[in-house]
């Protein structure tokens, strides 16, 4: 679809917002900073990141961004066999950080999506982790105009390495929401797509986090919690930065739930609002730096 510039700015937000906030968490990924400790993109962390650098959860993005600009379909074996050689790249690259679950499923280097998909499929034990869920933002700025392939797309990049129920619902609600606030600027997306997904289930769990405390979904591991601490922090600040801080400050896997809403902070407020400062120091994989994200962004939405 043909953008206005405000929507142009809000989708270009969706993939900086992502960045902005993984790069923020990171420093702080497995504490709970209390209100006495500054956030701001120190870099350190468990994998001693530099500041301004992204982590797995930006880097998975930009992977599923990369298929995105070059094929498309996401919703279709095409653009899923390009996400699973983007993925696949990426493992190549031996990155310093990757889920536990993601691992289990890229160690195998699967040549396509289908055997991609059915290894992760046939993991053992639980698979709702927050790793897919932490990378779908991409998949809203290739179906702005089109929220069922939005929804199906959304569904099939998660279940390439997260094969679970929740965590494809988890993927569809919040592409819903990022594909919503950038053609309208509103969060109001998220409410809608529930008709999309089990709408029993997460219902009381949207309330809960609008009226909750991060003790209420600790285990952010969790991509249920994971999307909850994300809504928390988005609905209890109206900015961009203070909802990203407030993210981090919920604590635990901070880096990926300030990821997860950086990208629907980004897709309503725009990357205009993504302050300077931050702009000048992201980098990461694949040696992108912010300028890179947002042509990216572009390659994406004029497909």
């Amino acid at each position: 679809m043909e953008l206005s510039e405000r929507q142009a700015d809000r989708a270009a937000g969706v993939l900086l917002g992502t960045a902005a906030g993984d790069a923020l968490g990171a420093g702080y990924e497995f504490t709970h900073p209390g209100p006495e400790v500054p956030i701001f993109m120190k870099g350190g962390g468990t994998f001693f990141w530099a500041p301004g650098e992204w982590t797995d959860d930006t880097s998975m993005t930009i992977a599923v961004a990369r298929a995105a600009a070059d094929v498309g379909d996401l919703h279709e074996e095409t653009g899923l066999d390009a996400v699973a050689a983007e993925f696949v790249a990426w493992w190549d690259s031996v990155p310093p950080d990757i889920g536990n679950q993601t691992r289990m499923v890229l160690e195998a280097r699967s040549p396509n999506a289908r055997e991609m998909r059915e290894r992760a499929r046939d993991l053992p034990g639980r698979k709702a982790g927050n790793g897919s869920l932490m990378r779908t933002a991409p998949v809203a700025l290739l179906y702005l105009d089109d929220a069922d392939n939005c929804a199906k797309a959304a569904a099939w990049v998660s279940a390439l390495t997260h094969y679970d129920p929740q965590a494809i619902d988890a993927c569809v609600l919040w592409s819903l929401a990022i594909r919503h606030a950038v053609v309208h600027g509103t969060y109001d997306g998220l409410r809608e797509g529930l008709s999309a997904v089990d709408t029993a289930f997460w219902t009381p769990l949207l309330d809960q986090a609008e009226t909750g405390t991060p003790a209420d979904f600790a285990n952010n591991g969790w991509v249920v919690h994971a999307l909850q601490t994300a809504w928390w922090a988005i609905t209890h600040d109206e900015s961009l930065t203070g909802a990203l801080e407030l993210a981090v400050r919920a604590g635990g896997d901070t880096d990926t739930t300030a990821a997860i809403a950086g990208g629907l902070l980004g897709a309503v407020h725009g990357a205009s609002a993504i302050p300077a400062d931050w702009r000048e120091i992201l980098h990461g994989y694949p040696g992108y730096r912010a300028e890179d994200l947002l042509k990216l962004t572009e390659r994406i939405t004029t497909r």
